[in-house]
């Protein structure tokens, strides 16, 4: 297997977007889209068992990690340029696609609006439109008014885990504790911006990719009701529910992995 460290590119904007490669370079390409308040490593667990199949391009979202965090609100369809501007300067025409939460978001958009280099199309734990949207801007405004990430951080990691994983003092979540105590708020700030102002929910119907949507049954965040809904939108969409809360791939690896290889590997 080759791997490599994070790189760079600068999107049209000037913003610097973080990658790596794992894998394989003759395999079949995978790009890995996060959720809001992790990094390319949230997946560093499934890493082993998907370069067994494919050569995964793992990317920090603006705002996220190592690439830069501009201040003031995303939007949906820059963090969508961001993938497809990462696509063009890495020379892949057409990839499979995997994306979570709002990594998941910005796959259907991915799918919607340059269905020409998306091949098999992955939805896990996301929403076509998570609103009102006014439900956003308080909890905006009060993340860049706190005077650290320590409330944000314990918000999201109740909203992502079971009870258990959390008491236990799991080291895999005490892994995306520091992450998140790491992440700069404006990066969630805008990133939430992108989610508060996007409305999928007639325009999937487009996506004509082969795709698998996966739900969390305990999920608060992105319920299994949005996971069906998605998948009941998108044509010959495949729902898959998993009992799990918002991160299934931490959470229940072995059955979103074979959930995830089975689809992405199927012949056509």
């Amino acid at each position: 297997m080759t791997s490599q460290t994070r790189t760079a590119i600068t999107t049209g904007d000037g913003v610097r977007i973080a990658y790596r490669f794992d894998g394989d370079e003759t395999k079949p390409v995978l790009l890995l889209s996060n959720s809001i308040g992790t990094d390319l490593h949230m997946w560093d667990g499934q890493v082993p068992a998907l370069t067994e199949h494919f050569r995964l391009l793992r990317y920090d979202a603006r705002g996220h990690g190592a690439s830069d965090v501009p201040s003031g609100p995303y939007s949906l369809d820059r963090l969508g340029r961001d993938a497809v501007e990462l696509l063009d300067a890495l020379g892949l025409q057409r990839v499979h696609v995997l994306g979570l939460s709002l990594g998941g978001i910005v796959a259907q958009w991915l799918g919607i609006h340059v269905p020409e280099r998306v091949d098999r199309l992955v939805l896990s734990n996301t929403a076509a439109h998570l609103g009102p949207a006014n439900q956003w801007d308080r909890p905006i405004a009060e993340l860049l008014e706190a005077p650290d990430m320590q409330a944000t951080t314990d918000m999201f990691l109740r909203n992502w885990f079971p009870a258990d994983m959390l008491e236990e003092r799991n080291e895999i979540v005490e892994g995306f504790r520091r992450t998140l105590l790491a992440t700069r708020r404006e990066g969630v700030a805008g990133s939430w911006a992108a989610v508060r102002d996007s409305d999928l929910r007639r325009t999937t119907a487009l996506i004509t990719s082969p795709t698998l949507v996966i739900a969390g049954e305990h999920d608060t965040v992105t319920s299994a009701a949005h996971g069906k809904e998605v998948a009941a939108t998108i044509p010959g969409a495949r729902l898959t529910v998993l009992p799990t809360v918002h991160l299934a791939n931490v959470e229940r690896p072995t059955e979103f992995l074979d959930a995830v290889v089975t689809f992405l590997r199927e012949q056509p």
